[in-house]
């Protein structure tokens, strides 16, 4: 059964700046200013690309703090992992009139790092954040998180997103080994639910929250990532 089209007043709640979806920061203002004058469509796409690509994904910024989650968080420290680098995208699509959501997901990287699964303490990546965008009366969605230079170190295609189909995931690496695998999909959210996020992080990874409570302890410099040079 197909979605029920969204009305004009959905649409315009799902285009506005929000504490996480913070498009009024200057900085993201600024990256707004550059896009190509064309249509919707032609301006998602190379938002999605300057997403995944000028920001490099760093699993390894997971930061304690709510902040960390807010798009212009993403943007000032030059990389992200996959919520912040959703929400950035979320942020700049609603700006320009596109309706669009965060969405969560549990995850297998069957390409893990031994370094990244110790961490971890496992090789399931929950809250892994996508895109979910309101375009030609119809959802879609995009991961803007794995950069081209990271697919090519891992033998990877870069995901290519053309407005029109679900880009969520690089199933198979270019030998034909599996890579990435959807375990459950919790939904997509209006803003970036964070009790949820640092529930799931404490159920699957205690190990880390209690290590990044002891890093960040007292300190309130921790989240706050020097400015993109």
């Amino acid at each position: 059964m197909p979605a029920m089209p969204l009305s004009l007043p959905q649409q315009q709640a799902l285009t506005q700046a929000t504490e996480y979806f913070d498009y009024q920061h200057p900085a993201i203002q600024e990256l707004l200013a550059g896009l190509p004058n064309g249509g919707k469509l032609e301006q998602v796409l190379a938002i999605y690309r300057l997403v995944r690509d000028d920001y490099p994904y760093n699993p390894y910024s997971v930061a304690q703090a709510p902040q960390s989650f807010k798009a212009s968080y993403c943007l000032q420290a030059g990389e992200g992992y996959c919520i912040p680098k959703s929400a950035l995208m979320v942020a700049m699509c609603r700006a320009i009139g596109v309706p669009a959501r965060l969405g969560l997901a549990d995850v297998k990287n069957h390409l893990s790092s031994p370094r990244l699964i110790e961490l971890l303490g496992s090789d399931v990546f929950t809250m892994h954040g996508y895109v979910s965008l309101y375009l030609n009366e119809r959802w879609v969605k995009a991961t803007p998180v794995f950069d081209a230079t990271l697919c090519q170190r891992f033998g990877i295609e870069p995901l290519v997103f053309d407005g029109v189909n679900d880009s969520l995931f690089q199933a198979y690496t270019q030998d034909g080994s599996q890579h990435m695998e959807y375990l459950v999909d919790h939904g997509c959210f209006d803003d970036v639910p964070t009790e949820f996020i640092f529930e799931n992080f404490e159920k699957h990874y205690p190990k880390l929250m209690m290590d990044i409570s002891r890093l960040t302890a007292g300190s309130d410099t921790s989240f706050s990532p020097q400015a993109k040079q």
